[in-house]
């Protein structure tokens, strides 16, 4: 019988590695855990293979975790049973297509300079308030949120209402399930009346755009495209949010990675790839997957009905794809990482998280050359109750 490790992953002590998660590791490339909140314990793959292994391996489902208390972070599920993160092909296939149009490589390039105007536009906020600001709030939590809602075009008014209720959906404590429920509720119910409105008058929106389909595509329901946009304003809400806040306090607190990007600007994509790799944006694990017959991965047998989750986090760690894997090495050579995910649930809207983050970035340190902290890096407050990792303030001055 293997030994299970509980693992409540609520580490989130700065960006260091939770220390579980690297002993797991060390442990082997597949250990046996009990998340805070399920019925049952779960398989965790922590290597790269492995991972690629289980995202690509059509025995492992998505799927078959609807209607089953799955092993989890949270206390209240934050997919909804209908979401494309809980379809598995040929289904997921058909949404993911409808969702992808609007974020090609040429479609993001179009909407850039509107997410560059929005980041100048935050920033001009910062500056006419003066110093000292909180960035957190003022950029990392704004900018992802008005672009993800512009691009559904969610009104002003509603806007911080969607932040609100995305925040409540990833909270982690036992008496956050009702607020989480609730607020899934209410986003759910919100975009079935704002699809409903896109199908009667139509508009220059990502809703519209979805609902559109190609000759001999079946359209997507008003339910289909509801949950779409619900996971959409979920994930808008999320990595970029985050990784902006992250990737400004590890800059401003490593002068010599701060220095480099002065003096060098045009490195700026390449660094902010391998800060992306490094830095542990979440918590434990999101969503599992259950085995469909009995799989070896990694050696180890799982057998058909199991859980089984990958830790991105880890992958992303793997000494034997990333040499000396806990240093932070903008000259590393380039090889793909896993903190957008991988196979056939990597993130749709990876490449327009990128703009966000990349834009959000340039604009703030070319604009504010002399931005550093306004505190202590010790005396910076992160999240400790959701599943992400982030500083709850980003107190700044120039």
């Amino acid at each position: 019988m293997a030994h299970v490790a509980a693992c409540p992953f609520d580490f989130s002590e700065q960006l260091d590695f939770d220390p579980s998660l690297g002993r797991l590791m060390t442990d082997g490339p597949v250990s046996r855990i009990r998340l805070p909140y399920g019925e049952a314990e779960a398989w965790l793959v922590t290597t790269f293979e492995g991972v690629r292994q289980v995202t690509t391996d059509p025995r492992f489902s998505r799927a078959a975790i609807v209607g089953r208390d799955y092993p989890r972070m949270t206390p209240e599920p934050i997919v909804s049973p209908e979401s494309l993160n809980v379809m598995d092909p040929p289904r997921s296939t058909r949404l993911r297509h409808a969702a992808a149009r609007a974020f090609t490589q040429s479609g993001v390039k179009r909407m850039t300079p509107a997410i560059e105007h929005v980041a100048h536009r935050l920033v001009d906020e910062m500056v006419e308030q003066g110093p000292p600001a909180d960035l957190a709030l003022s950029l990392s939590a704004q900018l992802p949120n008005h672009t993800i809602c512009a691009l559904l075009d969610v009104p002003d008014a509603d806007r911080p209402l969607m932040l609100r209720h995305t925040q409540q959906m990833l909270a982690t404590a036992p008496e956050a399930r009702q607020a989480a429920a609730a607020a899934k509720q209410h986003l759910r119910a919100y975009f079935t009346t704002l699809v409903a409105e896109r199908r009667k008058e139509g508009g220059d929106d990502l809703i519209t755009t979805m609902a559109a389909c190609e000759p001999g595509e079946e359209p997507l329901s008003d339910d289909e495209l509801a949950v779409l946009a619900l996971t959409l304003i979920l994930s808008g809400n999320d990595t970029a949010t985050c990784q902006i806040s992250n990737i400004a306090y590890t800059l401003l607190t490593r002068p010599e990675l701060l220095d480099l990007l002065r003096s060098r600007p045009g490195r700026l994509p390449r660094m902010l790839d391998e800060l992306l790799r490094h830095i542990p944006f979440r918590k434990g694990v999101g969503i599992p997957r259950v085995a469909l017959e009995d799989v070896k991965v990694e050696g180890v047998l799982i057998r058909a009905g199991d859980f089984v989750h990958v830790s991105y986090l880890a992958a992303n760690r793997d000494p034997e794809v990333f040499p000396d894997p806990d240093a932070l090495d903008v000259d590393r050579a380039s090889h793909p990482h896993m903190t957008f995910g991988w196979g056939g649930h990597h993130c749709i809207a990876s490449t327009f998280a990128m703009a966000e983050i990349g834009t959000a970035i340039e604009v703030l340190f070319t604009r504010l050359p002399g931005l550093r902290l306004a505190v202590p890096a010790k005396d910076v407050r992160w999240d400790t109750r959701t599943i992400r990792r982030f500083p709850l303030e980003l107190p700044v001055t120039w």
